[in-house]
């Protein structure tokens, strides 16, 4: 997860770096006793849907800009809570603020999370996952620490435990399955605070929500996400509501295995090519914005200001919404009072192959309009603010494009789509 405007605005990448975590306190398991879990792991699993192709569909509340955040709303616990959790396809690790009791936790929208007793083993697999390889310690060997630290300087720190989660299947059925989640009794807010109470976290690793529930049969390992630029929009767990013949496709990145990442990219400008040939590109919902790394990012700055020169338009640095941003002769109302004035840009994966892809980035893609009535470029310098090398397609250059992670197949999708409506059917189409 990255750049969320919320509380992680500007963290642009969420890295999950999970590490084993001693405890000075006394251990969870001793805080919380004696409640009985609804379903055990195997008796959900019974519920599976044998088979049978199903998803499960995720209305989304918020927006790029102004509000800069995304979230969807789970049912958790027992009974079951509604939550607010920020989906994020940059991390691995579902996590909720928690009272465990809570040592330091944020401003939220709901009363804190209160887990049952049912502790994930340090020895679990799940547990293990969350650490990076040679720092899995078991100093208690009764529960799984974790700790995980975002790009902004955000963190969550707790035990994971297992609940039930209260979710609907587009074949009509309700179902409770037992998955593990972060309870974070030990919450640091990055840059910008937004509140929130966790992160659903849709990684490609063993923990993530969409792993856990294509290992119990429920869902396939897939993934959709389709934002509006008017704001809101849907996540899809499962792959039964696609046209796949519809989409764009690109292989997964073998050599970048913990993120959604096609790989290098060609950087296109106006349909020619500008000579940045191996960007390392990651997909990634937990971002509200796209960044760019330094060397290309102010090679696009001066693309554009050259591209810009007589036009009617004049920066703005006044305007801070953004680090540039440019204003008219009259404030602009929308993108497309002034896109006739910006050029496509495209990322080109697999350039040379016959198999290349292209990841089209019209104006709206990666402009807003500011509060103020000025245009502002939504691409930001991903290695000033310590994404190094790499190069994050956020929020809003995904809007109005189903984008699909399809793990079992290791390949990710793109199309135009409208994403004002919920899907029901397979008879949801791609433009």
């Amino acid at each position: 997860m990255a750049g969320k405007c919320g509380w992680w605005l500007l963290l642009i990448s969420v890295f999950v770096m999970g590490w084993s975590v001693t405890l000075s306190s006394a251990s969870f398991g001793d805080r919380y006793r004696g409640r009985k879990a609804f379903l055990s792991a195997e008796a959900t699993s019974s519920l599976a849907l044998n088979g049978a192709a199903s998803s499960i569909v995720l209305p989304v509340h918020g927006n790029v800009y102004p509000i800069g955040a995304y979230n969807v709303t789970l049912n958790i616990g027992q009974p079951p809570k509604p939550y607010f959790l920020d989906p994020d396809t940059g991390s691995d690790l579902t996590w909720l603020q928690c009272d465990a009791p809570c040592v330091r936790c944020l401003e939220a929208p709901h009363p804190l999370y209160r887990p049952n007793n049912d502790l994930v083993a340090c020895k679990d697999p799940l547990c293990a996952s969350l650490h990076a390889p040679g720092a899995h310690k078991c100093e208690n060997p009764e529960q799984c620490d974790y700790e995980v630290e975002y790009a902004d300087g955000g963190s969550s720190l707790g035990v994971l435990v297992r609940d039930n989660f209260l979710l609907n299947f587009t074949n009509g059925k309700q179902q409770r399955p037992y998955l593990a989640l972060g309870c974070g009794y030990d919450q640091i807010p990055g840059s910008s605070y937004h509140p929130i109470d966790g992160v659903l976290g849709l990684g490609k690793g063993k923990s993530s929500i969409v792993s856990q529930l294509a290992s119990q049969g429920h869902v396939r390992n897939v993934i959709g996400h389709c934002l509006s630029s008017r704001g809101g929009g849907f996540f899809i767990l499962g792959d039964d509501l696609y046209d796949y013949s519809g989409a764009v496709w690109t292989p997964m990145s073998p050599d970048h295995s913990k993120h959604y990442s096609p790989g290098l990219a060609e950087l296109i400008f106006d349909g020619k090519s500008t000579g940045f040939r191996n960007l390392h590109v990651v997909f990634d919902s937990g971002s509200s914005y796209t960044y760019f790394n330094s060397q290309a990012y102010h090679f696009l700055i001066l693309w554009l200001k050259r591209e810009l020169n007589g036009k009617p338009l004049k920066e703005a640095p006044d305007d801070r919404t953004l680090p540039l941003c440019w204003k008219g002769r009259k404030p602009f109302k929308n993108i497309r009072d002034v896109k006739k004035y910006f050029n496509t840009l495209a990322l080109r994966f697999g350039s040379g192959r016959k198999d290349a892809t292209q990841f089209e980035l019209p104006p709206e893609a990666y402009l807003i309009i500011s509060s103020k009535g000025n245009v502002c470029l939504g691409i930001l310098d991903g290695t000033e603010v310590g994404l190094q090398n790499s190069n994050i397609i956020g929020d809003i250059s995904m809007q109005d494009k189903m984008v699909i992670y399809d793990n079992d197949k290791q390949k990710i999708g793109w199309a135009p789509v409208n994403c004002d409506q919920l899907p029901k059917s397979r008879s949801f189409k791609f433009w």
